[in-house]
């Protein structure tokens, strides 16, 4: 069991239900799939409170009913909330629309600024997850390395800023157009020094995890694909656990890319029945 810290966005998701593809110009009819907890904090947590991890939650929500459901629905489901910040106004539900064929469009508004406060004492936790563009991430990241013990894991953000951290992820989508150069050095030029390992994920085709010696590559676990919401965040706790479970990265990843499988085969974003079986046997 890891004090597991995650700085993350967590969200009342409002599901529309295609009948057939997005295209440009086109007219479609929608079923409402209502409301679900969503966002990457709930996404990556969940699973981590099954695999009985202590999981604590940074985020940011409003003042209002939306903003008090999303901190009540998170919190009864295991996740520590006492460390979300909450800012004067309305909490936006995210539309997420959804295809025949499983895959899904996110459309929001653009959130308020998100400054993090104090500092918590990074001596209390083993690892620090951070997938949210807050003020202030990298120099938390950069503390909590200070800490021999912690482990920080990172997501690539969708633009250029630092990301300080021992294990950086991306999808070969995020890599689009934005490395003309060593992905090592790529990655490095993000996350600094402190680097351990960059994991690059292509979906079916597994994922690559580089390292200044060169890269390897650990195959994805086939599944039905349902819902592909949530996959890489569930793909990231996966792992999240495998390293604080003691195991090599590849075995980490492989870990990874199980959780991955059992989201994507599930008509949710947050990890189903499916995993939390797994995890209970």
């Amino acid at each position: 069991m890891a004090n597991i810290l995650l700085l993350a966005n967590i969200n009342c998701d409002r599901i529309l239900r295609l009948d057939k593809p997005l295209q440009t110009g086109g007219r479609f009819h929608y079923q409402d799939g209502g409301l679900r907890l969503g966002g990457g904090g709930a996404n990556t947590g969940l699973g981590l409170v099954w695999a009985q991890h202590n999981v604590s939650l940074v985020s940011q929500v409003g003042t209002d009913e939306i903003g008090d459901w999303i901190v009540a629905q998170a919190s009864t489901q295991g996740l520590d909330c006492r460390m979300v910040q909450r800012f004067n106004g309305n909490t936006c539900e995210m539309l997420l629309v959804m295809t025949p064929d499983g895959e899904r469009t996110i459309i929001r508004p653009q959130r308020p600024i998100f400054t993090l406060a104090k500092q918590p004492n990074w001596a209390n936790w083993d690892a620090f997850y951070i997938n949210t563009s807050a003020l202030g991430a990298d120099t938390w990241a950069l503390a909590a390395m200070a800490q021999s013990k912690t482990l920080v894991v990172a997501q690539l953000a969708k633009d250029e800023r630092p990301r300080p951290c021992h294990v950086l992820i991306a999808s070969i989508t995020d890599m689009q157009g934005r490395c003309g150069q060593d992905l090592w050095a790529f990655a490095q030029s993000i996350s600094g020094d402190n680097l351990q390992y960059f994991i690059v994920t292509d979906g079916e085709n597994g994922a690559k995890v580089y390292q200044q010696s060169g890269y390897q590559h650990v195959p994805a676990i086939s599944a039905d694909v349902i819902d592909t919401t949530g996959a890489g965040d569930n793909y990231a706790a996966g792992v999240i656990h495998g390293l604080c479970s003691g195991a090599s990265i590849t075995d980490a990843m492989t870990e990874g890319a199980r959780w991955a499988a059992f989201a994507v085969a599930t008509p949710s974003s947050v990890p189903g029945d499916k995993l939390k079986n797994y995890l209970a046997g």
